[in-house]
């Protein structure tokens, strides 16, 4: 019985009797990043169940199992359960995003249920939270760069950097992104909501580690995104009220 953690190819087995440390430093060392801490996640064995804990000072994590169907945002000093069998793990340090895989031998529950996919109109629901399709294009812009690699580890893009893949201005790509985030934080996702101690770097990571992991967005969806070309495009703000 133990758990085998997979990140950027490479397979790590935690054992019982041992906790098993990720971070700068530690079984699984992910990245020489001066924003990592040295020790960040552990992996522990304790009362029969497999726990991921956070023993960070200021980084959070987001958890979320492989249907779908349970997310959890890990603060410094929390833990969760590992009672599933697959988990995917993401998180943010500096300006580079990071997900690693937890798959657990003997887990204490099994899935019986699927989540639901989002159907083909332009809407995109996420629980009871929709998006329009230029919300959706400004998370899907925002992922690119994970999407694209496949997994591992990946760039969050500046909001200028973002603005103009997507062919919008600054100020448009800005009311749109607090839109999402509004929408979001009133649905209960923590993380999201700006404030003098949450800068907008810090938000648009979360966002990031959230549309990952409920899946609000795909590899699919990069065919969303226009060609670089050079050439300005997506709807004009007339065309998307709808977004705000």
């Amino acid at each position: 019985m133990g758990v085998r953690i997979e990140f950027c190819g490479e397979q790590f087995q935690a054992e019982p009797g041992r906790p098993f440390t990720i971070g700068r430093v530690g079984d699984l060392e992910i990245d020489d990043n001066p924003y990592l801490h040295r020790a960040f996640l552990v992996v522990v064995e304790e009362g029969g169940l497999w726990w991921l804990t956070n023993v960070g000072t200021t980084l959070t994590a987001t958890v979320a199992d492989d249907k779908g169907l349970f997310q959890a945002w890990l603060a410094p000093g929390a833990r969760v359960p590992l009672a599933l069998q697959h988990f995917t793990v993401w998180f943010t340090a500096g300006p580079t995003t990071y997900e690693f895989d937890l798959h657990v031998d003997e887990p204490a529950f099994t899935a019986v249920f699927e989540a639901e996919q989002d159907d083909a109109s332009g809407q995109t629901t996420v629980g009871r939270v929709s998006f329009t399709p230029d919300q959706k294009l400004l998370v899907v812009a925002l992922c690119e760069g994970f999407l694209r690699r496949g997994g591992g580890q990946g760039q969050v893009p500046s909001s200028a950097e973002a603005a103009e893949r997507l062919g919008w201005t600054l100020t448009r790509f800005n009311r749109k992104l607090d839109n999402v985030c509004s929408k979001l934080a009133d649905a209960g996702i923590r993380g999201l909501h700006g404030g003098p101690t949450k800068l907008a770097s810090n938000r648009k990571a979360r966002l990031v580690e959230h549309a990952l992991s409920t899946r609000i967005v795909g590899v699919h969806d990069l065919a969303l995104l226009p060609e670089r070309s050079g050439v300005t495009t997506g709807a004009p703000d007339s065309a998307a009220g709808q977004g705000r």
